[in-house]
């Protein structure tokens, strides 16, 4: 009896540690692929083809996405596991042995794949077996595992570099990855497979043929516009009903993730644009302000989670994130200050730290969607991937114009976009009479908690 309570409560605390491990690891792969992507392009001759270096992975990401609640249902914990291991591993084995360019990115598509599949396994797991509780802790707690890999990891992946070469650096993710998703796997072994039909695959397909349109139609914006109807019509079939239209509950709150992805991480990604063009500062005073948003959000996240109200902040902290973002586009008009960015895009951040936890715990509440918890995950990935992806494409379409137009018009989409995520948000509390924030589970399976 003493050794099954032991096991019950250190069970969870096994998926929440692997749970965290796993973000720590998909932040240092992030920040390595980023840093090393000069080197990279200069030793395959390939700095005419760095649009392909860098969509493999991101293909390979929405490649899965489509695939892995099939997977998992097919072949289990065990054989997920394996089988995204092993695609895993072999993909990097493959990018870091590459000689040309498509070789790399082909290594890399193959990670992305194996590690959209992984992430889809780790984040359902979590569904399944932690709590309320746990589970928004395990949220923030992930969201602070960049903090590190953002202070210390490009100057960290440079000296490598220098020590053993791109080649042996690429795989520096990779322990954590082994060590993150054993965790996992062996603190849910018996547990039983989800039951439940498949749902039908057909336009889900879309979403990585459209995001593929959508990453190499850069500077080609039909091509773009196309990629960028077909992700749609992908989203929606892999989304639960309701949506679109912010239907009360986990619609909702996914509507809302797609909403807040595209303005929150669009207007990121052209920060040290919109400070060293529209501003006239320098890198490095852009760079400190890039920096600032990630670390408050982070820190807030940690912070927020100790209240009990933690649920409630989703629509104060996007309308924080909103309130920042359009301050940035009305300074940017009026001529602003490098001091008046810096407090701006740091109340933005701490708007997400507020916000986000409590929003992806309700994006990930079965409620009454009916999806099963590796369909849930395989949906607040999607749209939150998704979000980013269009965020980065509008604002890349807009501030290549000559000028501050561009960048202008960018961050009012951007801070309208957060905007209207506070207002889904405020639609995406758990409905009265739902499974009460839980994924609804077979009855053998409750007694892993």
């Amino acid at each position: 009896m003493t050794e099954g309570r032991l096991a019950g409560r250190t069970r969870p605390l096994a998926i929440a540690t692997g749970v965290v491990v796993l973000e720590f690891a998909a932040a240092v792969t992030g920040f390595v692929a980023s840093s090393l992507l000069p080197i990279v392009a200069d030793d395959l001759a390939a700095k005419s083809d760095l649009g392909l270096l860098i969509a493999g992975s991101s293909l390979g990401l929405f490649v899965a996405l489509p695939l892995a609640s099939r997977v998992l249902r097919r072949w289990g914990p065990r054989g997920t596991l394996a089988a995204g291991m092993c695609a895993y591993l072999g993909g990097l084995a493959l990018a870091a042995c590459a000689q040309v360019a498509w070789m790399f990115a082909l290594g890399q598509l193959t990670a992305g794949l194996a590690s959209g599949l992984l992430a889809v396994f780790g984040i359902s797991s979590a569904i399944r077996h932690l709590d309320e509780r746990l589970r928004v802790r395990v949220i923030a707690a992930s969201s602070a595992m960049w903090i590190l890999p953002a202070l210390v990891g490009p100057a960290a992946t440079l000296a490598l570099d220098h020590l053993v070469g791109w080649r042996w650096t690429l795989l520096l993710p990779v322990p954590f990855v082994l060590f993150g998703r054993l965790l996992v796997v062996r603190a849910i072994r018996d547990a039983p497979a989800e039951e439940g039909p498949p749902r039908p695959l057909g336009r889900t397909l879309l979403v990585p043929l459209g995001a593929a349109g959508v990453v190499l139609g850069v500077g080609w914006w039909p091509l773009a516009a196309l990629g960028a109807v077909l992700t749609v019509a992908g989203m929606i079939a892999i989304l639960p009903a309701g949506t679109t239209r912010l239907r009360h509950g986990t619609p909702a709150a996914l509507g809302a993730m797609v909403l807040f992805a595209v303005g929150y991480f669009g207007a990121d990604s052209l920060i040290t644009v919109l400070l060293t063009r529209g501003f006239g500062v320098s890198l490095g005073q852009a760079a400190i302000v890039l920096a600032a948003a990630p670390l408050c959000w982070a820190v807030t996240s940690l912070v927020a989670t100790r209240f009990t109200a933690a649920r409630k902040f989703p629509v104060a902290g996007l309308g924080l994130t909103a309130l920042a973002t359009a301050v940035l586009a009305i300074e940017l008009a009026v001529g602003g200050s490098f001091a008046v960015a810096l407090v701006a895009w740091a109340l933005g951040g701490i708007g997400v730290g507020f916000a986000y936890p409590g929003l992806y715990l309700r994006a990930t509440t079965a409620g009454t969607s009916g999806f099963t918890a590796a369909e849930l995950a395989t949906a607040v990935i999607t749209a939150e991937c998704l979000g980013q992806l269009w965020g980065r494409a509008i604002g890349g379409t807009l501030s290549s114009s000559a000028g501050t137009g561009g960048l202008f018009t960018s961050y009012v989409l951007f801070a309208a976009a957060l905007l209207a995520s506070a207002c889904a948000a405020a639609r995406s509390g758990v409905v009265p009479g739902s499974c009460g924030g839980r994924v609804a589970r077979p009855p053998q399976e409750k007694g892993l908690n």
